[in-house]
């Protein structure tokens, strides 16, 4: 949608609400602003992790785990293994919710799954210039592409042998406004 502001629309608080929202002044309908939902996974095959190096911005040319926004009418489960196959052209099998993470600052939720791949074939899709394997030492940490990849990959890192594990939450100290 074009700028709310352009089409009759003022800050206000509805009726009945207690935050300033976008509202037609014809009609009193409400744009509601929500955040987005980010879905991925950290996928692991025989001891190495999938990374994706990313072919477009925020970050060109850093490493991150498959993952991007949740799509209307997805499921996030179904979400996570969308962007495993668009970013790296791989079919994953997701073994559990490894972490959901509040990163308030741009107005994200990320959900962040536990999967292996399902075949050991994968390939950079059209938003990866490289997709690859690496051993946990091996992982380019100054290279990786934000936060919540770091977090997600050390959580990883705490249950990898685990069957079964409650999920995570942004690490102690990490508000999610970095």
């Amino acid at each position: 949608m074009q700028n709310p502001k352009d089409y009759g629309f003022s800050r206000q608080v509805p009726e009945g609400d207690n935050r300033d929202r976008m509202v037609c002044d014809d009609c009193g309908w409400i744009h509601y602003t929500n955040p987005k939902i980010v879905v991925g996974a950290v996928v692991g095959h025989e001891g190495r992790i999938l990374l994706c190096r990313r072919a477009i911005e925020p970050r060109r040319g850093f490493w991150t785990i498959p993952a991007g926004y949740l799509e209307e009418r997805e499921t996030a489960e179904a979400g996570a293994m969308r962007e495993a196959q668009e970013e790296a052209c791989a079919e994953i099998a997701l073994d559990g919710l490894l972490a959901v993470y509040s990163i308030p600052r741009i107005s994200q939720v990320q959900l962040i799954y536990r999967a292996t791949l399902a075949r050991p074939e994968f390939s950079a899709g059209p938003e990866s210039l490289e997709v690859r394997l690496f051993d946990w030492d091996a992982i380019p940490w100054p290279e990786l592409a934000f936060p919540s990849v770091h977090w997600a990959l050390g959580q990883y890192d705490t249950v990898k042998e685990q069957p079964v594990f409650p999920a995570f939450t942004n690490p102690p100290g990490e508000t999610g406004n970095y």
